[in-house]
Parts: C-alpha cells; structure tokens; sequence
C-alpha cells in the first residue's frame, strides 16, 4: 500500500518540533520525511514522533554527512526506524559540474548504497532540474549518475514539480527509470510568473501539474511512498493542510 508522507523541510520555518509535528498530525498525515537536520535530532525527536503517533518513512541526508560518518547516520536512521535515505542534491558549486563528474558521483552513491545496504539502509537519490541538463549528447547528469551506479541497489526519489520545471516529460522519466523509482515528491507549479513570494511552487492541487494523472503514474511506475512538499510556503501548516484535503477528495 501506498505511504502519503510528508517532508519535514516545508515546516523549517516552526522551529519548535513539537508545534511542527502537532500541524502535521492535525493535517492528516500519519508520516513523514526527515531531512539532514531532523534526522540528526535522532531518539529525541523520534519519542516526539511517536508521542503523536507518527512515523518517518525515510529522510533525506547530505552526502558529505554519509562521507563522513556514516555510523552516526545509520544510528540516527535507525532511532526512526527507517531504512530508505535519500541524497538530496549536490552542493551548489557541483550542480553544473561537466558529464564526468556526474559520473563519479553515481559511482559515489554506488559505493555508499552498498554500505547502507549492509545495514538493511536503501540508498537512493533526489532530482532537481538541473539533474534534467544535457552532459554528453543526449545524456542528462541523471543519466550519467543512473549509468555509473550499475547495478548497485541506489533507488530514485523523483521530485515531479522538478522534473516539469526542467521541461520534461515527467511520466516518460518516471517509465524511463522505473528499476529505481522508490518514491516522489509530490508538490505543484503556480501558473507562469504566480506566486513568485513562494519561488513560483503552490499547493498540491492548487497549481497546474495534473495529478490525475501523475499521481497514479508515480505509483503504477514504483513509488510506494508519495511526499508533500513545498520549498517556500508562505503558511506551511495551511500548506501542508490543503494539500492533504486535495490529495483525500481526489486521489486517496
């Protein structure tokens, strides 16, 4: 059955955890996604998790921190009880860095699933639009990491709004890698030049991504847990609230 989770990083701007964690159990959601900084919170925020009857489907984690000390993330990942870690991005000098070292980060990520995976950890990593960018021919830097990890067991969290705000067919990518395809991330484009206090995103069901169609694409391709997210809201508990009432009365 399909997990409807979501991550933690659209409620940044609540610094207290346990008023964030109160909006989403008031929301709806019975899960959520971790990022670097809560998952980091490791026992702690895991009992604040459990008193509200939440659970964590996975986090997202810096790659710096898995190069690191990758004990420290497997103890933290094992305090929420997860096993799905997600890379998130590249830092920002790396993100127009040319078609080998693309290659070497699959390679990376390759070399580190395998470790994770030795703790019963899946690895997989998280697109943006520049991931969509041609680096060698008609081969993007998702291509390029996709192809240099293999056959180790490195696992796809799609973001479809950026996979749309790249220009691309976001189905025709969730069908292209499907052998990976864990998750999505589940958020929506205002239409062009709305909403631009919010960096241009909306909330699910309020923008102009068909769900109709892409929510069922998502699954039918692999994913078993779809995240709500939002970048910038305004009002991140409205957020994440709204979207949960359109994702009830439309696809759930």
């Amino acid at each position: 059955m399909t997990k409807l989770s979501v991550q933690l990083f659209t409620m940044r701007s609540i610094q207290d955890d346990a008023l964030m964690l109160d909006s989403v159990k008031q929301a709806g959601y019975e899960f959520v996604e971790l990022y670097g900084a809560k998952l980091a919170r490791g026992t702690a925020l895991a009992g604040l998790l459990a008193e509200r009857g939440l659970k964590a489907t996975g986090s997202h984690v810096a790659l710096l921190d898995l190069t690191d000390d990758i004990e420290t993330v497997v103890e933290n990942a094992q305090a929420f009880n997860i096993s799905s870690l997600f890379v998130p991005s590249v830092p920002v000098p790396q993100r127009d860095m040319p078609a080998e070292g693309w290659r070497e980060l699959g390679t990376r990520l390759a070399f580190l699933s395998d470790k994770l995976s030795g703790h019963g950890i899946s690895l997989g990593y998280h697109n943006h639009d520049w991931d969509l960018h041609l680096k060698d021919g008609d081969k993007t830097a998702l291509d390029l990491v996709f192809e240099a990890a293999g056959s180790a067991p490195l696992q796809w969290e799609a973001d479809i709004a950026w996979l749309a705000r790249a220009g691309v067919d976001p189905v025709f990518w969730l069908k292209r890698y499907s052998n990976r395809l864990a998750a999505a991330h589940v958020k929506d484009l205002a239409p062009a030049g709305g909403n631009k206090e919010e960096a241009g995103w909306a909330d699910v069901g309020a923008g102009v991504l068909e769900w109709k169609v892409l929510w069922p694409a998502a699954i039918a391709n692999g994913a078993s847990v779809m995240v709500v997210e939002h970048d910038k809201p305004l009002d991140p508990s409205a957020t994440i609230a709204k979207s949960f009432h359109y994702l009830q009365e439309n696809l759930l």
